[in-house]
């Protein structure tokens, strides 16, 4: 479980396809502090350390993963948000997330609004939705909704989080990985269930 507040950002060194399995080794300095076998959120996915050298650790992507999210373009040189799992007793500064991307989505609008950023995704209708002044996680990053629409959003952004995540980088027409409101998701399949 992760709060969406992203802890560090890491390079991607190395990719390795392995049969259907793709092996990301990352470099962070962050590294010192990871164990093999724990989770860790990379922009919003959560992924198991299987291997740690110095300053970089590996971390495994089975095919599932790489069909329903961003993992797939990901690149040598590319910057990640990175998240460890939350403690029990530590403040809940973000909202609950899993780590389970519900879906791609494409950032349609990206705009600098004097000392804000306001950013519009679009995804595929589906049963994920967003409330106004509901949550939300974007690449693993946790938001708020400010304008929700049928099959997209707006965020504004603040500079600390502009400066300290991958949204410094992010442009119109770049895919994002969305993992909608843990309430929502079981609301609203409640709310099918009984029609």
């Amino acid at each position: 479980m992760f709060t969406g507040i992203v802890e560090h950002q890491a390079e991607i060194v190395d990719i390795k396809k392995t049969k259907n399995n793709l092996d990301i080794t990352l470099s962070c300095e962050l590294t010192s502090e990871l164990k093999i076998d724990q989770s860790v959120s990379h922009n919003g996915i959560c992924l198991t350390v299987v291997s740690i050298n110095n300053k970089s650790y590996t971390v495994t992507a089975i095919e599932e993963t790489t069909n329903k999210t961003t993992i797939g373009s990901w690149m040598v040189g590319d910057i990640i948000n990175l998240e460890r799992a939350m403690k029990i007793g530590d403040r809940l500064d973000g909202h609950m997330i899993q780590g389970h991307v519900d879906q791609v989505g494409k950032c349609i609008y990206a705009e600098e609004k004097n000392g804000s950023w306001e950013f519009i995704i679009e995804y595929k209708k589906s049963n994920n939705i967003t409330v106004e002044k509901g949550s939300i996680a974007v690449n693993g990053i946790s938001l708020t909704v400010i304008d929700s629409k049928t099959t997209q959003f707006k965020v504004a952004i603040i500079p600390y989080t502009y400066h300290n995540t991958s949204f410094k980088t992010l442009k119109k027409d770049d895919a994002v990985n969305l993992e909608f409101d843990i309430l929502g998701k079981y609301l609203t399949k409640m709310a099918l269930n009984y029609k």
